[in-house]
């Protein structure tokens, strides 16, 4: 079975369309200021500069590890173009079959994954904040803060 090619490298443009020639994207974990490492080849075993200083083509190979990132763009002389918060590498993990809720459902049970926040779960696609939106009882129970879901949600979880 084939599957589509990842993207190889990042390329990033300005608001008028041209490449971001040594524009900076410094990447933080997901909602902090606190560095987050990205890579400069799928395994991962050496880290870009912090930040990623972009090509004249405004590229650059940017490779996740495990967690959420928070990516911050800046051009050349250090103007914020953008900021987007909670990346997550997709490819990480074993995706478990969805859980549909019931009206006011907060207790899920799901299968074992390992606990203490290195999952990612989502109602309907959404990623939600774990010992926020969400609690865990023990590796196979996940208790969401009431007045609980809407019946029809979809729970996800993906271990990371």
């Amino acid at each position: 079975m084939a599957t589509i090619s990842p993207v190889p490298f990042l390329q990033f443009i300005d608001a008028n369309g041209a490449p971001l020639a040594g524009g900076k994207l410094y990447t933080y974990a997901a909602g902090t200021t606190t560095p987050l490492a990205t890579y400069t080849t799928y395994a991962g075993t050496v880290s870009n500069a912090n930040p990623v200083i972009l090509d004249s083509a405004g590229r650059a190979s940017v490779w996740l590890g495990a967690g959420s990132y928070k990516f911050v763009l800046k051009d050349s002389t250090d103007v914020l173009v953008y900021t987007t918060d909670n990346i997550v590498n997709a490819g990480l993990g074993a995706m478990q079959p969805a859980v549909v809720a019931t009206a006011g459902q907060t207790v899920f049970t799901v299968l074992p994954y390992t606990m203490g926040g290195s999952a990612i779960v989502a109602v309907n696609g959404l990623t939600e904040e774990y010992n926020v939106a969400y609690t865990e009882t023990n590796n196979t129970t996940i208790t969401f803060v009431s007045p609980g879901l809407s019946v029809g949600d979809r729970v996800t979880v993906r271990s990371i």
